[in-house]
C-alpha cells in the first residue's frame, strides 16, 4: 500500500517541485494578457462601455467605467510582468465580482451556472495569484530578493 501511494501521490509532487515555477507564471501571462487587451479596448471606446455601465445598473458610471478600465489594462501589464501581483489580482478579482454582478446576476439559475461564467473562472486564478503570489519568473520575486540583499536591519548589525 505504501509503494502504491508514493507512486500515486508522493512521486508526482516531487516531480512537480521541479515544475513549481510554471503554474504561476503560465496563470499571470494568461489572465495578464487578456486583461491588459481588454482593458485597453475599454479605455478607446469608454462611452459605448460608460452606456453599458449604466443599462447593468452600475452606480457611478462615468467614474467606475475608467477606473475598472484601468484596472483592467494596468492589472493585467502588472501581471505580465508579475509586478504588484497580489494586488493586482486582488483589483481584478473585485471587477469580476463586480461584472458577474452587475451583468450576470440575472442569469444564475444555479450554482452550475454561476461556475461556468467566464468571470468566475477568471475569479478563481486571481483568488489563487492573489494568495500565492507571482511566483519565482517575476519582477516582484527580483524586488524582494534584491531588497532582502540591501536592507540590512540595525538589530543584525
Amino acid at each position: 500500500m505504501r509503494l502504491l501511494l508514493d507512486w500515486l501521490i508522493g512521486w508526482p509532487q516531487r516531480t512537480a517541485r521541479h515544475f513549481s515555477w510554471l503554474a504561476p507564471l503560465f496563470a499571470r501571462i494568461t489572465v495578464g494578457w487578456v486583461f491588459m487587451w481588454s482593458g485597453w479596448a475599454k479605455l478607446n471606446s469608454l462611452p459605448r462601455v460608460t452606456e453599458n455601465f449604466v443599462g447593468w445598473g452600475v452606480p457611478f458610471p462615468h467614474f467606475l467605467t475608467p477606473l475598472v478600465s484601468g484596472i483592467e489594462f494596468f492589472g493585467g501589464l502588472f501581471l505580465l510582468a508579475g509586478f504588484l501581483t497580489r494586488i493586482s489580482a486582488g483589483a481584478l478579482g473585485v471587477t469580476m465580482i463586480v461584472a458577474i454582478r452587475a451583468a450576470k446576476w440575472g442569469e444564475v439559475d444555479s450554482l452550475e451556472t454561476l461556475l461556468g461564467f467566464d468571470e468566475f473562472e477568471y475569479l478563481a486564478l486571481f483568488l489563487w495569484l492573489a494568495i500565492a503570489g507571482a511566483g519565482p519568473v517575476s519582477l516582484d520575486h527580483l524586488l524582494q530578493r534584491s531588497s532582502r540583499n540591501t536592507y540590512r536591519p540595525m538589530v543584525n548589525r
